[in-house]
Parts: structure tokens; sequence; C-alpha cells
């Protein structure tokens, strides 16, 4: 019998009784609206026992075929590898929960799941549970090793978890070098089983998340996780000696200090939850909440204090200064925040070099802090300034105490460059540590999000793209990355790839430069970032001078950085992405394709009632060749209205729909 709803944190669960299991009959949990379905069971049931396997169905349609479940620990075999089936608890609820700076408000969104209990049939009877969760956009599932007699200490030495996919997916990779990098790098479209060690590619590097993949007439599909507190992260590959292996395996990032093991810990220990969205289009995976389902309510009680906002920034234009010399003075940063007050910009981001090199609590002489943040102040700007992630490992107890006492509002925290499980743990003890004496983050040179926003909503963005600031040094941001980064390194959470460039260039006339950098494709196409690609805390990158009386300012100054809703309208990775966010009663709208010019019709069911004036601004028709050329007008459009948007070769458009009636 069903109980009475139960609210627990902000969930509610409704409980159904434990299942006694008798015989190793197949267990499965099922998404509310039934179409994605999770089915557990042992390889060998005639025996009573096996290795642990799982598959998930879609609409009726295999998605994972039955993949290897387990956890090699120190000490015996692989916990998983022959067990039996004691028992199950299945319930249901509804993830019920606000969300700040984000790309919703307010979710809302109901789940099944199951937690299976195994012990092991031979050896030294170790438990293993598998809980498991089926959303509408999704299912996720994590190991506990519950305390017990039968293991002292959790020693993890690898993750034995398999992805064997139905079918030769097609899967957009984010290729890595190393467990140390700062997931700065392309997006690569291969089949999985090019992916095999059998003469593949992927024993040159390690694929890191989120993946997203593609089975033809049966879904699309990212493969992320999620709440990585006490964990490490996951890295995934193909092991197979056989090209049509369609499978990717775990490889945890193992610890510094002993490379034997990825995490070490006390019992009950939670792993990460391993999240599959499943959807029928790429849209319906950015628009999904599932990382932050994943991850606890907020410790933070009074969050007043964390605000969103666009800031100016010296380090991409090379501290350039209203003479046009390179100039890293106190005086000259005031100009950033003249600019700032000017434009109604919140904030204003310091870069690199203020702090000595080996002491992040010691001015250099340079800049003073306290003054700029005193001169901000007085111009209602606030000053965020930039951390050396070494530095802050070592000296953040010290340190930020003094930065809310110089009246700090942020800290952007670069080349974090690790994601072991003390990478992992110093994540949550800067958010923490920062919470306390009220600084927001911004983290760079790091890994993706998990959704760590709705426990600690000071930690605004994160990088881990292949950004702008590429354009310095070569022609690795171009627009064909960017329409895959918003299916793909979106689909993670915030991601601040730093735009705003106002040099356009066209793909022939450009330069990569340090000084007064230039980027690829047209400058609609930089205005439609800002809805595009979510952050919290975007920079206007470019100098204060290149913004000056420009046509398509204006666009940068009115779109907001947090959003009630998110609705996308079209998303092709490598090809084009169509994307509208509710701001209160406004919406706004960002288009971006390749370097093929595209006509995309764009109906707008999602406006609300009534009549929306629509300030758009569009490549103008000579764009193709002169890139910093925008068409700006205005139309009266309904929610039974289509526009048909005309994109240049690296172009785009930036759509503000206000309401007629307020």
């Amino acid at each position: 019998m069903q109980l009475r709803p139960v609210v627990i944190l902000s969930t509610v669960l409704f409980l159904l009784p434990v299942m006694p299991l008798v015989s190793q009959e197949t267990l499965s949990v099922m998404s509310p609206d039934g179409r994605i379905k999770m089915e557990f069971d042992v390889k060998d049931a005639t025996k009573n026992s096996g290795s642990l396997e799982y598959s998930v169905l879609f609409n009726g349609k295999s998605v994972i075929n039955k993949s290897a479940l387990g956890l090699n620990l120190e000490g015996g075999p692989p916990l998983g590898s022959d067990v039996r089936i004691e028992g199950a608890t299945s319930s249901s609820g509804i993830d019920d929960y606000p969300l700040r700076n984000t790309k919703t408000s307010k979710v809302h969104d109901a789940y099944n799941t199951i937690r299976i209990r195994t012990v092991e049939s031979v050896g030294a009877n170790r438990k293993l549970d598998i809980e498991a969760r089926a959303y509408n956009d999704g299912i996720a599932f994590r190991y506990l090793v519950p305390e017990q007699n039968n293991i002292s200490d959790f020693k993890l030495k690898t993750e034995e978890t398999e992805f064997r996919f139905a079918e030769d997916d097609t899967a957009w990779v984010l290729a890595l070098p190393n467990y140390r990098s700062s997931y700065e790098s392309e997006y690569v479209r291969l089949n999985l089983s090019s992916l095999s060690n059998q003469g593949g590619v992927s024993s040159h590097f390690l694929i890191g998340t989120p993946v997203l993949l593609h089975q033809p007439g049966v879904a699309w599909i990212s493969l992320m996780e999620s709440n990585l507190e006490t964990n490490s992260s996951m890295y995934l590959t193909n092991p197979s000696g056989n090209w049509e292996g369609h499978l990717l395996t775990v490889k945890l990032s193992p610890r510094w200090d002993d490379p034997t093991f990825a995490v070490i810990g006390s019992l009950p220990h939670y792993s990460a939850w391993r999240v599959l969205g499943i959807a029928d289009t790429p849209g319906k995976l950015i628009e999904s909440n599932l990382l932050t389902n994943l991850n606890p309510p907020s410790r933070i009680s009074d969050t007043s204090w964390i605000q969103g906002g666009k800031a100016s920034w010296n380090w991409w234009v090379d501290n350039v200064s209203k003479t046009g010399r390179s100039e890293f003075t106190t005086e000259v940063m005031k100009e950033y925040i003249d600019f700032s007050a000017a434009n109604g910009l919140p904030y204003f981001m310091l870069d690199a070099g203020w702090s000595k090199s080996d002491d992040i609590t010691q001015l250099n002489g340079k800049i003073d802090i306290p003054e700029l943040v005193r001169y901000g102040t007085a111009k209602g700007v606030k000053v965020w300034i930039w951390l050396y992630s070494g530095s802050v490992m070592k000296q953040m107890r010290e340190a930020f105490p003094l930065y809310e006492k110089w009246g700090v509002a942020g800290l952007k925290i670069d080349f974090v460059n690790r994601d072991d499980q003390e990478g992992i743990q110093f994540y949550y003890d800067v958010a923490k540590l920062a919470a306390e004496h009220h600084l927001m983050v911004d983290f760079h040179g790091c890994r993706t999000p998990w959704g760590l926003l709705r426990t600690y909503p000071n930690v605004l963005s994160y990088e881990a793209v292949l950004g702008l600031e590429n354009n310095k040094v070569g022609r690795r941001d171009s627009p064909v990355d960017r329409t895959i980064f918003a299916s793909t390194r979106l689909l993670a959470g915030p991601m601040d790839f730093t735009p705003g460039a106002f040099d356009n260039a066209t793909e022939d006339a450009f330069v990569a430069r340090n000084e007064a950098p230039m980027a690829m494709g047209t400058r609609a196409q930089q205005l439609a970032l800002y809805v595009i690609y979510e952050t919290p805390f975007p920079m206007l990158s470019d100098s204060p001078q290149n913004y000056e009386n420009q046509p398509g300012f204006q666009f940068l100054k009115d779109v907001p950085v947090e959003w009630d809703e998110t609705r996308v309208v079209s998303s092709t990775p490598g090809e084009d992405t169509v994307i509208a966010r509710r701001h209160n009663d406004d919406w706004y709208l960002g288009a971006m394709t390749n370097w093929q010019p595209k006509t995309l019709t764009v109906p707008l069911t999602f406006l609300g009632k009534g009549v929306y004036t629509a300030e758009m601004y569009e490549d103008a028709a000579d764009a193709a060749t002169q890139p910093k050329h925008l068409r700006i007008s205005t139309k009266s459009v309904s929610s039974r209205s289509n526009l048909s948007l005309q994109l240049a070769p690296g172009g785009g458009a930036a759509i503000h729909f206000s309401r007629k009636d307020r």
C-alpha cells in the first residue's frame, strides 16, 4: 500500500514497501511518463547469482544493452562481479525547489526510484547497494557501500561501470590529454566504433564529460555525472579491441598522493551519480535540470548577497587604457570601473598580476585593490579579483577573510587543472569558505560543472570551454565550435565563454593577436551568445573604447543574466542553435550558425499571451563581408508569429521581446 507523502528537504517522496526477492527476477524503474525504463538483473540468474548488470530502454527501444556494474575495492574481487539480489525498495517523488542565477528559477520534476540491495555470493559476503532514479528526461544511478563488518576502510581502485550502447551511436566527445587538463578542447564528432582501441583513436586521449550521443531514430543522449562530493571525476574510454564495440567504460581520476586509488574514505560511501539524459531532441537535453536535481539543497541560508551580473574586464584586451596603451595601474583599472558605472554593469573583473607571486594576501605595488573597491563602491560597481588556484589551496583561510574586509565581491580562481578526489574536495572547500565570507566564485582552468550551484549558489560559473581567449593566440575558437558547445558543454551548466568581441572578422580576414584581439564571425553572433550560453557572470570582454557608440551595444546593456525559463527552439551540433529564455515577462532569443549562411524560420510559440515588441539585432545584408554590420529593427509579434532570420556565414541574431500591454 502506498503511504502518505513525506516531505524531505525539497523532495516529496512516496514510499513503497520493501520488495523481498526470493528469485533473481529482473527489477526495473520507469520514468513517470513511461518512456524511459532501466532494468537490473544478474548475468547468470540460473545459478541464483552472478555479475550485476543494467540496461536502458526509451520508447521500448534499447538505448543501453546489458552493461556491467561494480566497484573494484582493495582486498578482494570487484564488488558486483558475483552477487545475489537480497531485496529492493521503490519510491517516487517530486524535486521541487527554487534556483538562482541559472536557466530556470523553479524546478518541478517528478521521478521514480529504486534501491537494490546485493550481497556477494562467495568470499567475504560484502554488501553493495545500487540506487537509481528515472525522470521524464533521463535516468541516473549511483553506488552505495553501506557500513558493514567485512569492509573496514573504503579504498576504491577502479569503477567497473559500462555503457554498452545498443547501436554505433554518433558521439561528440571532449578529447583530453590526461587527468590534469582544463577541459578546454574541441568536441570531436566520432562514431563509437571509431573509439575502439583496435586501430581507433581512444587510446590517445581520455574522454571528458559531458558526452553527447545520437542514436538515429531512437534518441539523443547525454552522459554526465552529478554530486561529486567525496569522489573523483569520471572519464570515459572504449577499451574494446573490436571495431564493433559500442562501448564506453569509466576511468576515475586517480589520487595524486597514491595513484593506486581513486577514492579513499569511510563507510557508508556514496558514489557520484552516473547521469544519462535521454530525449527526442538535443534541445530537451539542454533544458533538463537533472544535474541540479541530484545535488543536495542549498547550504547557504541567506543568499540575498549573491547577485549575478555583467562585468567589464581588463585581461582580454591587455589592460588597454584610454590612451590606447597597455597600462596595468590602479588609475587605468578605474577607467574600467567608470565604464561599468556608465553602462549599468554591476561588476569589474580584475585579472592576474595584482598580488605577490607567493602570497595572495599581499599587493605587489601595481594595483591597490582596497582603493579600487572604495572607488567602485562610490560608483555602484563591485570588484572581483583573479587568483591562482595553487595559492588559494595554501592560503584561502587567511586570504578569504581579508578579501571580505577589503570589500571584494567575488573570486575568479584559475588553473585548478585537477579533478582527483582532493581536487574535487577543493571546489567544495572553496565554495563553503567563500560563502562564509560573502564571496562569489567563478572557476577557470577547471573541470565541467556538475550541479554544485544548487548546493552552493555562490559558485556562479565555470570556464571548462575553449573560449574567446583563444582568438589571442590562434584560430581554435570558431562559429563551428560555438554551435557544438551549445549542445555539448552547455549540458553541464554555466559556461564562462567570455564573449563580447566587437572587432569582428570573416574567416579569411581574421588574424590572431594578443593586443586588440579580433574574433571570427559576426557581431550579431557575439550578441546572441549572451542568450545562448548560460552564465550569470558574463564578461563584456572588449575594451571600453570598442563599445563606445557602437551598434549592438544596447543589447549587451539590456540582456539579463538570470532566467526564469529556457526553451530550445532548435539545436543541431555543428550547424545552428536557436534558444529563447524568459526573464520576468520579457523573452530574449539568440540564434547562431556555423560558416554556412542560413535562413531559419523561428516559431514564437514560447511567447505568452498578448502582443510583443521584438527589438531585433540581425546580420546586415553585407555581413558576409562586413561582419560588424548589423540590421536593427522593431516589429510587433505574438505567439502565433513566425520570424524568418537571415544568418550570414558565422552569423547570428539577438532579439528582445517585451510585452506591449505592460
